[in-house]
C-alpha cells in the first residue's frame, strides 16, 4: 500500500511540476565582484514592464533576458549602477524602478497610498461619529401614544 501511495505521488508530482522550473538558468560571469553585486542589484531593482509586478531576475520574460542582458553588457563596459539605472529610466520611464526617485514626476506614486490611507482613515471617523449620533431613542410620552393609536387601528378587523 505505502508503495502504491509512493508511486502515484510521484506521478503527480512529475505531472504537476511546474513547466517553469525547465526554463534555462542564465548565467553572467563577472571577473569582479564589486559588478556581480551591482549586477544582482539592478535585476532586483528592475521592475519587468510585461509581468505582474515581477522584477527581471523573477521574470523568464524575453523582455526581461534581454534587459538583463544589457544590464550585464552595459556593466561590463564599465558604467555604473546609477548610469544603467538612468538609462534603463531613461528609456522606458520611472515606472522601470521598483523605488522610483522621489521627484515632481513621481509625486503622485509616493504620496498617493498615504492620501488613500487618510482618505480611508477620515471616511470611518465619519461614518462611526454619525453611527453614534443616529442611535435610536426611545419616544415620549406623546409619539408613543401615536403608536399605540396606530397599532390599536391596524388590529382592528
Amino acid at each position: 500500500m505505502k508503495t502504491l501511495l509512493a508511486g502515484v505521488l510521484f506521478w503527480l508530482s512529475v505531472i504537476w511540476f511546474p513547466a517553469s522550473s525547465f526554463a534555462a538558468v542564465e548565467y553572467h560571469a563577472f571577473a569582479d565582484p564589486a559588478k556581480a553585486q551591482a549586477y544582482n542589484n539592478l535585476i532586483n531593482e528592475l521592475r519587468c514592464l510585461v509581468c505582474q509586478n515581477q522584477t527581471i531576475a523573477d521574470s523568464n520574460a524575453d523582455l526581461a533576458k534581454d534587459l538583463r542582458q544589457q544590464v550585464h553588457d552595459m556593466l561590463q563596459q564599465g558604467k555604473t549602477e546609477q548610469d544603467v539605472a538612468d538609462f534603463m529610466t531613461q528609456r522606458y520611464g520611472d515606472f522601470v524602478l521598483y523605488r522610483p526617485a522621489f521627484k515632481g514626476k513621481t509625486l503622485v506614486l509616493w504620496l498617493a497610498p498615504v492620501a488613500f490611507l487618510l482618505v480611508g482613515l477620515a471616511t470611518i471617523v465619519v461614518l462611526l461619529r454619525n453611527k453614534k449620533r443616529t442611535q435610536p431613542t426611545e419616544p415620549d410620552a406623546r409619539q408613543q401614544a401615536e403608536l399605540d393609536a396606530l397599532l390599536r387601528k391596524a388590529d382592528e378587523p
